[in-house]
């Protein structure tokens, strides 16, 4: 959206709308700006949620420095629990994400298991953040 539509929504003028965003991204609210693409109309049609165990914590930056190089990867979270971490993973079709399990990941030193969820379908992704809930007190404030 314009500066304009966006000072309209906050009421305020554009150039007003444009420094508040500014001292946003100056504090590292706003990381950055994105197109959203839609994964299938590029050829990305299957997503899948690949959990990893590492078989030490000393394998965690050769796995790390792994995963950066993967354009597949779009998410790389450290979890608790049984693994260590969980992906989220774009592919082509099964032949491919077998090559990213097989030939890349389980092929790196450490990584002991993993264990793949293939999604079916998606009903709900967003990239938007729950700024209403985040505002409000947490239960424990609450009278």
């Amino acid at each position: 959206m314009s500066w304009a539509e966006l000072a309209g929504h906050l009421g305020l003028s554009a150039p007003s709308a444009a420094e508040r965003v500014r001292r946003l991204e100056d504090r590292g609210v706003i990381r950055g700006f994105t197109a959203l693409v839609d994964p299938a109309a590029i050829g990305l049609g299957l997503t899948a949620f690949v959990a990893v165990t590492l078989s030490r914590p000393q394998d965690r930056s050769s796995f790390l420095a792994l995963v950066q190089t993967l354009d597949e990867v779009q998410e790389c979270h450290h979890v608790a629990g049984d693994d260590d971490y969980l992906l989220k993973v774009r592919c082509r079709d099964a032949r491919h994400l077998d090559h990213l399990l097989s030939d890349q990941l389980k092929s790196l030193e450490g990584v002991t298991r993993t264990r793949t969820t293939i999604v079916l379908d998606t009903r709900k992704e967003t990239c938007r953040m729950p700024l209403a809930i985040a505002g409000d007190p947490s239960p424990a404030d609450a009278p």
